[in-house]
């Protein structure tokens, strides 16, 4: 689905316009394609903490050059400060003395990460510092502009190897979508970091199981997984059979078609990928469904109760689903499960309180699970305003208000969604856990 409003801007009237009447002005944003490097241009490199000496070192190791200085009329793709340094609030000004002469310097679509120390991990005056550091972000986030996102890493003491995919997903077009958001690396646990011999195939010899896989999201997850190298099987409902089998065959994949709501779904997908696959390495939650109206007309007998389907097919299906993959070991060791949750789940929405509590479940789902697995992470994406067949549904007044409302002023794609959810399936991720990250554009909703 394309965005009409962004075409507009971009002729002569609506330039005119939108100097004139200080209309949105949205940017086409990077996107990454395959084959492309993962910067295209230099990262910049500041800071004192621990991570400073390793950064040029790690930016090498992905492809990406970097500089240390800034030198006259020199431009950049991104930077990248280390703020573990950082003990009091005394010395958060390091911020404003690094970043006030660069960021004029900043390239349209530009990379900003700010790698701090876990706060929670931290005490006295030096969590006040590092628990700052999101304020910093999240407000750059809103004032960089020309499609720029900013992020905040937390990476705990000993988890220092673990940063390397997280800083090529979020420097890269691959996180074109995703800013103001707030990563957390080795919190849970810092466990082993896995050695990934191909970068551009990172899931070569592993499977992933996608529900909800036919079109829409769902469909971008199954193709960006399987460009990284999954073998990946496809899950939806018979209804669907027709364009699940067509897309499974395009990507030499396996396909399974029920309903995850019934009461054998759980047995019937772990029998499947353990006698097929012999288990699974890569879990994405991605199915789910709307039954939208007010709570004070929301009846038990309403349309075969629209609370009871939402509930029963975005959370309680993926909780019974994931408890029996685990509880037969289907879930390989160094795996990930991932779920689909949404901004409704964090901010709520009007008429959504069956579907913001079924995702927000997910969001549970993560952190009851975070501290409890060894050796499989668990983490969620919370799309916002995606354009999908769906959303184009959307009455136009609404839909425009949902895309402009946030620090880029346009909707996503489903490709962003897809590529955030990959950056966690990527076995170099396995310090990654217990996330939830916005793909929303920085919106102007929840936190």
């Amino acid at each position: 689905m394309s965005d009409k409003y962004q075409g507009f801007v971009t002729s002569p009237i609506g330039k005119l316009l939108v100097k004139n009447l200080g209309l949105p002005n949205p940017t086409k944003l990077d996107r990454y394609t395959a084959g492309d490097p993962l910067v295209d241009g230099t990262v910049l490199v500041g800071g004192t903490g621990r991570l400073a000496e390793s950064l040029t070192g790690l930016l090498d190791l992905l492809g990406i050059a970097s500089a240390t200085s800034a030198g006259d009329g020199e431009r950049f793709k991104g930077i990248v400060f280390d703020a573990t340094g950082l003990k009091s609030s005394a010395e958060l000004i390091a911020l404003r003395d690094f970043f006030t002469p660069v960021l004029r310097s900043l390239d349209s679509c530009a990379r900003v990460v700010v790698l701090g120390t876990p706060p929670e991990l931290t005490s006295g005056s030096e969590r006040v510092a590092q628990r700052a550091l999101e304020g910093f972000t999240r407000s750059l986030g809103k004032e960089i502009g020309k499609g720029g996102t900013v992020q905040l890493v937390y990476v705990a003491e000993g988890a220092e190897a673990g940063v390397t995919s997280t800083l090529g997903f979020l420097l890269s077009p691959k996180s074109a979508y995703v800013s103001g958001q707030v990563v957390r690396i080795g919190a849970h646990g810092k466990g082993k970091v896995t050695e990934v011999a191909d970068q551009l195939r990172p899931l070569a010899g592993r499977v992933a199981l996608v529900t909800g896989a036919s079109r829409g999201i769902g469909e971008a997850i199954a193709r960006t997984l399987h460009r990284d190298g999954a073998t990946v099987v496809g899950l939806d409902v018979p209804q669907a059979a027709s364009e699940l089998q067509a897309l499974m065959k395009e990507l030499d994949g396996d396909w399974l078609t029920l309903d995850i709501s019934s009461d054998d779904a759980p047995q019937r997908i772990a029998y499947h990928l353990k006698e097929k696959h012999g288990g699974v390495d890569v879990v994405v939650h991605n199915a789910g469904i709307t039954r939208d109206r007010k709570l004070a007309n929301m009846a038990p007998s309403d349309k075969g109760d629209r609370w009871a389907q939402v509930l029963g097919v975005n959370l309680t299906a993926p909780e019974r689903i994931t408890r029996e993959l685990l509880d037969q070991g289907v879930v390989n060791k160094g795996g990930s499960i991932i779920g689909v949750a949404s901004i409704a789940g964090i901010a709520g929405n009007v008429g959504q309180t069956n579907y913001a509590a079924s995702k927000a479940g997910v969001i549970g789902l993560v952190d009851s699970l975070a501290d409890e697995l060894k050796d499989i992470t668990i983490n969620a994406v919370a799309p916002g305003f995606i354009i999908t067949q769906m959303t184009a549904a959307v009455p136009f007044a609404t839909r425009e208000v949902g895309q402009r409302l946030n620090a880029m002023s346009q909707g996503g794609l489903p490709i962003d969604v897809a590529e955030t959810i990959a950056w966690y399936a990527n076995p170099a991720s396995s310090l990654v856990n217990g996330n939830v990250v916005r793909v929303c554009g920085q919106m102007m909703l929840g936190a």
